[in-house]
Formats: C-alpha cells, sequence, structure tokens
C-alpha cells in the first residue's frame, strides 16, 4: 500500500513562553547549578535552534569565545558546522561557565553542560525535566499536544523565516544558508518549515501568487 508521510502539528513557542520556562528553571530547581544548566540550556536551544543532542554533546572546547561561534562536532548525518551566537547567546554561555567553574571545578566529563555528578547531561534526563518545567510554566495548556522540546528548533527556523518574508528578503536564496546553519541535510529539507505555520505558508503562498502574476504582466 502507498503511504504517504505526514507531519504532526508543531507548536511554536513566542517569547513570552520561553522566557516563562526559563523563569521556571530558575525559580523550581532548588539547586543553582542544575537551575542555571537547565535554563541556559533551553536558552541556547532557542536562540540558534540547535539539536539537543548537539547541545548536550557540547564541550568547553567547541564554544570560540572570542568569535561567539560553537563548534557542532559530528551531528546528524555526521555533519560538522561552524554556529555563529547573538552577542546576549554568547554572554549568557560565559555566566554559566563562570558559575560551573565555581561550583563544579573539577567535572568528570569536559562536557559543557554537566550535572550534579559532574557528567554530561543525557537525553533520558532532561525531557522529563523539560516537560516538568513546562507545566509549571503554563505553556501550551490549550495546545492540541504538550508542547516538546525539540519544537524550539522548529521556532527558531519559523521565525526566520516568517522575518525574511516580511522583510521581503529573496528567501529561496537565502535557504540554503538557512538549511546549512541548522546542519540539515540538504534545503529540501527546510522547506518544510514553509507549512509550521499557517502565517508563513500564506506568505509563501502571496510571494509564489505575486511572482506569477509578474511573469504574466
Amino acid at each position: 500500500m502507498p503511504y504517504n508521510r505526514r507531519r504532526g502539528q508543531v507548536f511554536l513557542y513566542s517569547d513570552a513562553d520561553i522566557a516563562a520556562i526559563m523563569a521556571a528553571a530558575k525559580e523550581t530547581i532548588a539547586q543553582p547549578l542544575r537551575a542555571a544548566t537547565y535554563r541556559t540550556l533551553i536558552g541556547l536551544l532557542a536562540s540558534p535552534g540547535l539539536r539537543i543532542g548537539e547541545a548536550i554533546k557540547l564541550d568547553r572546547d567547541d564554544i570560540d569565545w572570542t568569535q561567539g561561534v560553537l563548534h557542532i562536532r559530528e551531528s546528524k548525518f555526521g555533519k560538522s558546522r561552524l554556529v555563529p551566537l547573538q552577542d546576549s547567546t554568547t554572554n549568557a554561555l560565559r555566566e554559566y561557565d563562570r558559575l560551573r567553574e565555581r561550583l563544579m571545578p573539577r567535572p568528570k566529563d569536559p562536557a559543557f553542560f554537566v550535572s550534579l555528578t559532574g557528567k554530561r547531561l543525557i537525553n533520558a534526563c532532561v525531557h522529563p525535566v523539560f516537560k516538568a518545567l513546562v507545566c509549571t510554566a503554563g505553556v501550551g495548556l490549550d495546545a492540541p499536544h504538550r508542547p516538546r522540546l525539540h519544537e524550539l528548533r522548529h521556532t527558531f527556523a519559523v521565525r526566520t523565516l516568517l522575518h525574511w518574508y516580511r522583510t521581503e528578503d529573496n528567501v529561496q536564496a537565502r535557504i540554503p544558508s538557512l538549511s546549512t546553519y541548522m546542519g540539515h541535510r540538504e534545503p529540501a529539507c527546510t522547506y518544510w518549515y514553509l507549512s509550521a505555520a499557517p502565517e508563513l505558508l500564506a506568505l509563501a503562498a502571496a510571494r509564489r501568487d505575486g511572482v506569477r502574476k509578474a511573469a504574466r504582466s
């Protein structure tokens, strides 16, 4: 039987949603280092749209503090890439680095994000904590499904594309750069995000119709 894969509905976080989840980490996790770890991790996932596996795989040496660049090593499909950061993101990482150095001066792993045992964070622990923080923050109460961690990455991609459409950038010309930044195998993977938000799909359709009308005139 033929099978056409269907994408599930994506939850897109607002700025207020992300701020509330990060605040919940700070306010509800009693241990200072653990609270800072999750607060900074969530901010990093939301800002440059990293995969969770890429974030927890980061080592301290993977951050170029001078240039504000992350070195993502052998991620999905075995690809490595450089990810430039906004200054605010670099500053937040630096603040966490100083706190971890003070509270965990001799970690057991070279990981940037560490648990209270001094070892690298693992997926099996991160996801339950994130779900608990989402519930505490009251995010997505009316959503068809509970907001998921990976949807922070979706949110980054959709926001980037929305910005380009609203500012009338050449989206087709810029899609390859976004694809490279996010570590997609090919630009076709990035185009899926066009259907992730009704507003984005409408803007893309309007741009397409405008091009067609111009070609006919």
